[in-house]
């Protein structure tokens, strides 16, 4: 993804907006697990957050006061991250633990998951490890109930250093490829089918990044074209993402 607007606070170091800048680079592939999480019948996921920069205009300031923050039951349509605010605001108020929030990718600041005893992303977190001794990094990862690992290390997708080709296509999207077809046979209608803001399935598909089951949708004649209520492409979506496996299939 290319977004050129990183929101920061006053106070974070260049190492911390650079992994602002990581976070929103790699954020597609935390949606695209948590995509394939919502389609397991036994969840693999321990947890999944992603950290947001919440800003409030202060009179006398500047600048807006911004504060990052977690969220967690995350939602994301390509443009817009929705989710439940975990954290209570230290200074703004016009956000509170437990609101259901909608902002823009361009505010993520952060995201993370852990599954089998390893974390995935946490950029930020690495970095303040990064600054803490052993011991610290210890009281650290226990409070969190998870181990972050090294510092220098960190990962994006499962099984990522045994299987490098996860980081261009989801294997859950390979292994249910020949299934899906079988689906789509006797129910062609979902390939005309639209949600409420006009997203298609290959809409969907195209911003999880799921190259094997848009193949299946081409060949049964999917309109790579359609648009979203937005005016939104497939196309759009896979540029804004930079999902490359996926243009060919919808050009």
């Amino acid at each position: 993804m290319k977004n050129k607007e990183i929101f920061f606070a006053r106070s974070d170091s260049q190492k911390m907006i650079s992994a602002f800048e990581k976070a929103q680079d790699t954020f597609k592939y935390f949606w695209r697990e948590l995509y394939w999480e919502n389609r397991r019948i036994v969840p693999a996921l321990d947890v999944a957050y992603v950290k947001i920069a919440f800003s409030q205009d202060v009179e006398g300031l500047d600048e807006p006061e911004v504060e990052h923050m977690w969220i967690n039951n995350i939602y994301f349509d390509g443009e817009m991250v929705e989710g439940v605010l975990l954290n209570t605001p230290n200074e703004l108020t016009n956000v509170k633990n437990g609101d259901r929030v909608e902002i823009p990718l361009s505010q993520v600041s952060d995201w993370l998951f852990s599954t089998r005893d390893k974390t995935y992303g946490g950029f930020t977190i690495q970095v303040l490890r990064s600054e803490m001794t052993e011991k610290e990094r210890k009281e650290h990862d226990e409070a969190w109930g998870l181990d972050f690992g090294d510092y220098n290390d960190v990962l994006l997708v499962y099984e990522q250093k045994e299987h490098p080709e996860n980081l261009i296509e989801h294997p859950m999207s390979k292994n249910m490829q020949a299934k899906f077809a079988e689906y789509l046979k006797e129910n062609l209608g979902i390939l005309t089918e639209k949600d409420d803001k006009g997203y298609s399935i290959l809409h969907l598909e195209t911003i999880a990044g799921n190259a094997s089951i848009i193949e299946v949708l081409r060949q049964f004649g999917i309109d790579i074209n359609d648009k979203t209520d937005s005016g939104r492409t497939a196309m759009d979506f896979a540029k804004l993402l930079n999902w490359t496996h996926i243009m060919p299939l919808i050009s």
